[in-house]
């Protein structure tokens, strides 16, 4: 079958994305051996016309949409991106008979919700490349397709919950050349091209939304496999890359053993990465380093001991502070993270968070006031007890969590700090 993929995200809230995920759903469908095309509309320009002509040129029998991002998160002026997915989808739609499926981690959170909105014929939550290729079969062969695992319908919805593959490595590389189209528009020299070595969180924190889109059973690439694909990146001239996994140091033994397999590689590349703000040891540290990493997201979120309990982390701000200075000393740059006006949260714990901020002297901070509510979470069944939200909100339109009595005392108090932080932001 023909099979065009298109990444309809074209925000650049932190940095342009390189859109992983379709080029690793692309790779499955080549393999499987069908005809696929890929169309980045990142700095695409005229959204309409780089679709129309994909569309016109290929005439696919099959088109998967990629919907990374819902909204902005952000409580003020929220951007809900879903309107120009739903123009990706209406330009598809007027020059094709070609059924169209979502997928995306923006998808994967709102299944149901974000396919009646877009009006697209079906999606797949969580992992796409065992389940997209399936219904490529069952569709071509004109067989029932009901049962296809995180394949929702409008009719019906979610009927069988994803299947996550444990083993990560039956999945085939993405394709650099094929698959991860790389507008004009970037720079090879800035670009930090996304790596996922493993999938899934088990932390459960209270506002997370990953369980959704990944689930919480930690599943890992083997390192091998892992640098094998670095090392075809790195034949394209690129040299930056970020470890997009929501945890880099779990488990800790296979942080170590990868930091191990890139040091006696000598490859010489340069890397960022998430670190949860818990057993991270110097040794870590002191690899991480040596392999190539210069910088670190460190999203301990909370100064305040009261509100990390609440958030349901499982470490303390001395926690913090120990990997504040390894990365210090280590010259790993670390731009932190503080997510104000949870549950619980009051001007005095706020107070503490923005003290402790600037007590770690961080490279760059950034401050976010309100919390997106998302459902299946801590977070959601709070904002129902206190009536904030209703049970049968599906939340695909952002509501926030704002502690009460917070709202224009909070702005007003981060805008402060920030006038004398010119390395924090919003």
């Amino acid at each position: 079958m023909k099979v065009l993929l298109i990444s309809a995200n074209t925000e650049q809230i932190n940095m342009p994305v390189l859109p992983l995920g379709m080029a690793q759903v692309a790779a499955a469908v080549q393999t499987a051996g069908h005809n696929v095309n890929t169309v980045n509309l990142m700095m695409a320009g005229d959204i309409r016309d780089r679709v129309k002509r994909s569309v016109v040129s290929f005439q696919p029998d099959v088109i998967g949409i990629s919907v990374r991002n819902i909204d902005d998160q952000v409580l003020e002026d929220t951007k809900f991106l879903l309107d120009p997915v739903k123009t990706v989808v209406n330009e598809c739609r007027d020059l094709s008979d070609a059924p169209i499926v979502l997928g995306g981690a923006g998808y994967s959170i709102f299944p149901l919700s974000a396919l009646n909105y877009l009006k697209a014929d079906m999606g797949i939550q969580g992992d796409g490349e065992k389940s997209f290729v399936t219904l490529l079969e069952r569709i071509a062969h004109q067989a029932d397709i009901s049962e296809i695992p995180g394949l929702c319908l409008p009719e019906t919805g979610l009927v069988k919950k994803p299947d996550l593959e444990k083993n990560l490595d039956d999945y085939p590389h993405p394709l650099l050349n094929l698959h991860m189209p790389i507008p004009s528009g970037y720079d090879m020299e800035k670009i930090w091209f996304p790596i996922q070595t493993r999938r899934g969180c088990a932390m459960d924190c209270s506002y997370c939304s990953t369980a959704s889109i990944e689930g919480r059973m930690l599943r890992k690439h083997s390192v091998e496999y892992v640098l094998d694909f670095i090392c075809q990146v790195k034949a394209f001239g690129i040299n930056n890359f970020f470890f997009v996994d929501n945890t880099f140091n779990f488990p800790s033994a296979y942080a170590k053993t990868l930091c191990d397999h890139l040091i006696r590689a000598d490859i010489h590349i340069n890397w960022r990465c998430i670190l949860y703000p818990w057993k991270v040891d110097e040794t870590l540290i002191e690899k991480m380093a040596r392999a190539g990493c210069k910088e670190v997201s460190l999203g301990f979120e909370s100064g305040a001991e009261s509100m990390l309990q609440r958030m349901n982390k499982q470490y303390t701000l001395d926690d913090i502070r120990h990997i504040s200075k390894m990365l210090k000393k280590q010259r790993i740059r670390c731009m932190g993270f503080l997510l104000l006006g949870g549950p619980g949260e009051t001007r005095a714990s706020v107070e503490k968070s923005l003290s402790f901020a600037d007590s770690l002297k961080t490279d760059a901070m950034k401050i976010t006031t309100g919390i997106r509510i998302y459902p299946h979470t801590t977070l959601h069944r709070i904002a129902v007890d206190e009536k904030l939200v209703t049970a049968d909100d599906d939340l695909l339109y952002p509501r926030f969590y704002l502690a009460k009595g917070l709202k224009n005392w909070l702005n007003k108090t981060v805008d402060k700090w920030m006038a004398d932080h010119e390395n924090w932001m919003r």
